[in-house]
């Protein structure tokens, strides 16, 4: 048998993996680092997928849940978009709900995450706490007296019928269904204002 350089070399590096795999799984025990399964993060844990909140690309995560709390983050391999990538955005999700305790390690809710609607009123420096229903009403409102306030019925002897002073800006993870309503909701009122967060 004629052994080449190349057959050499590879046969070489066969051996050198073969030899440093089996001293790095001996090691590995000799050092304590060896873990069962018991040890795993995401053991017994469900798995849901779901989209990132953030931009318009639409990247899918999985959520991996125990007991109703979220363990763990991260992108789907399987999503056509990215593939299991993740920016530091997406990446950093977890932390909408959770957080590491710097002092202790342990993974906590986020105490800065808002859960309910806040109010300023004018002149003052702190938030209030309302309901979604006032939340709504209050939105309703300040919608209305701004349409009242800057409509614009005739221009140049031309019946328009818009207004200026809202502007509507559209996500790209809304369906085409949801598109469409809120395209109809903005015309309805009179804004001509419309733009989409989507470039991708």
């Amino acid at each position: 048998m004629e052994l080449t350089r190349r057959a050499f070399l590879q046969a070489s590096a066969l051996a050198f993996a073969g030899s440093m795999a089996y001293e790095l799984s001996t090691q590995s025990k000799a050092f304590g680092i060896e873990s069962s399964e018991e040890d795993w993060k995401l053991v017994n844990t469900d798995e849901y997928t779901n989209i990132c909140c953030y931009c318009s690309g639409g990247c899918g995560v999985i959520c991996s849940v125990r007991d109703g709390e979220l363990i763990n983050l991260e992108g789907d391999p399987d999503h056509p978009i990215n593939e299991g990538c993740l920016c530091p955005k997406g990446a950093a999700m977890f932390q909408l709900r959770n957080i590491v305790d710097d002092k202790t390690g342990e993974i906590v809710h986020n105490p800065n995450r808002i859960t309910k609607p806040l109010v300023r009123r004018a002149g003052k420096s702190d938030w209030e706490d309302i309901s979604w229903d006032d939340a709504i009403a209050e939105i309703a409102r300040h919608v209305k007296t701004t349409r009242d306030e800057n409509f614009v019925e005739v221009e140049d002897g031309v019946t328009v019928n818009y207004t200026p002073a809202i502007g509507s800006m559209g996500g790209s993870q809304q369906n085409s269904e949801e598109e469409y309503l809120i395209l109809k909701l903005m015309r309805q009122i009179g804004v001509i204002g419309i733009d989409n967060q989507a470039r991708v």
